[in-house]
């Protein structure tokens, strides 16, 4: 089923589906931070491959047609700030999905991303009926580590080499929430000063794992 893309904002921020329309400002804000966000992207384990802004954006809209994602821009201000999709969006007995974000370098420390997770967390609960949000981050991402521990994602674990990131396959720490820890609305619980503190720590043994290679028997 088509899902509905919706349009969420709060105060100078808004978060709106993407359109075919927004390839050229689009590609133009990930050229211009390269250095910023290639060491967070998603690679091919089988080799560089050219990068088609319209031909990405295309693929996102149509997984939306299929039901299996929300694609979004978010913007500052009226200005693209960056990226927000919601994928593998599963229903039935599951009823989860999986967030992933980006923000440009100059928006950075503006509560942006956090703002934005929120808004789209408490829709895909509220308004798609969905149970479970998962977001997934390599432990060397400390900006991102930051929105989980403010919107108060609960840790989950360490998954070895599970994205390939960056030309190669990294460990990323699992943080999720489910609906009936939030009953109020992540934003809301968060506003509140509701967050629980210890919700997103790891702890030390997989800190130390997650700075170690995954032993591999050849």
């Amino acid at each position: 089923m088509p899902l509905f893309l919706p349009t969420l904002a709060d105060g100078p921020i808004t978060v709106r589906p993407i359109r075919v329309r927004d390839a050229r400002a689009l590609e133009r804000e990930l050229l211009e931070n390269r250095s910023w966000l290639s060491k967070w992207e998603a690679t091919s384990p089988h080799g560089p491959s050219g990068y088609d802004t319209r031909g990405s954006i295309r693929a996102l809209l149509a997984n939306a047609r299929a039901g299996h994602g929300l694609p979004f821009l978010i913007e500052y201000e009226g200005e693209l700030a960056g990226q927000l999709n919601v994928s593998s969006i599963t229903y039935g007995s599951l009823a989860s999905a999986t967030i992933g974000y980006w923000v440009s370098e100059r928006f950075a420390g503006k509560n942006i991303t956090p703002l934005a997770v929120a808004l789209v967390t408490d829709y895909c609960f509220f308004q798609l009926g969905l149970h479970r949000m998962e977001i997934c981050i390599r432990p060397e991402n400390g900006p991102s580590l930051r929105v989980v521990e403010k919107l108060g994602f609960r840790y989950e674990g360490l998954r070895r080499r599970y994205i390939h990131i960056n030309g190669d396959w990294r460990d990323h720490f699992c943080f999720a929430l489910v609906a009936e820890e939030v009953r109020q609305g992540v934003l809301r619980r968060w506003r509140a000063g509701a967050v629980p503190a210890a919700n997103a720590v790891r702890p030390e043994a997989d800190v130390r794992a997650a700075s170690q290679p995954l032993h591999i028997i050849k």
